[in-house]
């Protein structure tokens, strides 16, 4: 697939964040997108190889958990074997010729090889950072594999992306980047038009995109739809019947789920309090928070820790 072994995307800093504690552990990593002054500006395609050699010079565990700023879409051979990726606590195997979208600030982890190190089959990443595109997303979130004529429209899609990538300097920067753009918003077309018949995502500068961007942004300021509705010039009305479009459930069910999520994100990957915890998602009284953990997942904080890290009773 050309040149796209070298290293000239993301300088992906790693930085870990374990809470207050500063034992805390296993901890979450944030991995910022830094590109390489010869590389695309945004955007990085990579082979599975070279990702773990990345991580190896910074540093960065990839078998641990990360959480990247920008786009992961990955891309496993046909030839290859199944990958198993774990993605906010769910673990998707990817079978030869599918993908996995990863969008940013999901907390995500490969599976590690008999050796320790991470399983690494045949395959590619596509990386770029948020607003190098709009998203046109598969309405699935796990695995997708495309068959028939539209995998080979998809296959298609992906070699002329990577040919233009690796043609660095056959067009001035700006237009190499605007090809790059195009090509690869026909790439997630082609993967968005391959996907099973689903919820629309509605357009990218819609009521629904704004909310969602608004609730990864602000959801440890307020947990009230209509906040979020007055914020962005919508009738709460107006919101949830975006959301409900999107995603199949009102805005305020999505604000709620993603508030739980990050909450298990936190008592899994780092070792803070309920209280802290509770603290930095916004809740003004920790007996707060556990009444809305226990309504949405049935278990207190510190038990559903204990049950996802395989340590009852303690």
């Amino acid at each position: 697939m050309g040149k796209i072994g070298q290293d000239r995307g993301p300088a992906a800093a790693g930085r870990t964040r374990a809470g207050d504690d500063a034992h805390a552990a296993p901890g979450i990593t944030d991995v910022a997108y830094r590109p390489a002054m010869s590389a695309p500006l945004g955007m990085d395609v990579v082979d599975f190889p070279e990702l773990w050699a990345r991580g190896r010079r910074r540093g960065i565990d990839l078998t641990a958990p990360q959480r990247p700023d920008f786009h992961h879409l990955i891309h496993v051979h046909p030839d290859a074997r199944p990958l198993a990726h774990t993605v906010d606590f769910a673990t998707h195997v990817v079978p030869p010729g599918g993908w996995l979208w990863v969008r940013p600030r999901q907390v995500h982890q490969y599976t590690a090889g008999p050796d320790g190190g991470p399983a690494v089959p045949r395959g590619l990443m596509v990386i770029w950072r948020p607003g190098f595109v709009a998203d046109d997303p598969p309405p699935q979130a796990g695995p997708l594999v495309p068959s028939g004529a539209q995998a080979r429209l998809v296959r298609l899609a992906l070699d002329h992306l990577v040919a233009e990538y690796d043609e660095v300097g056959s067009l001035p920067l700006e237009a190499h980047n605007r090809t790059l753009r195009s090509l690869l918003s026909v790439l997630l077309l082609r993967l968005a038009h391959a996907c099973p018949a689903g919820a629309a995502p509605g357009p990218p500068d819609g009521p629904f995109a704004r909310f969602r961007a608004a609730v990864e942004r602000d959801l440890s300021r307020t947990h009230r739809v209509a906040d979020y509705a007055a914020a962005l010039g919508y009738s709460t009305r107006t919101l949830t019947r975006a959301t409900r479009a999107a995603t199949g459930t009102t805005a305020k069910n999505y604000l709620d789920t993603r508030i739980l999520l990050e909450a298990k994100r936190l008592l899994v990957h780092t070792d803070a309090g309920s209280a802290d915890i509770a603290r930095r998602l916004g809740f003004g009284d920790p007996g707060d928070f556990g009444k809305f953990f226990r309504r949405l997942d049935g278990r207190t904080p510190l038990a559903f820790r204990a049950q996802a890290r395989g340590t009852p009773g303690r």
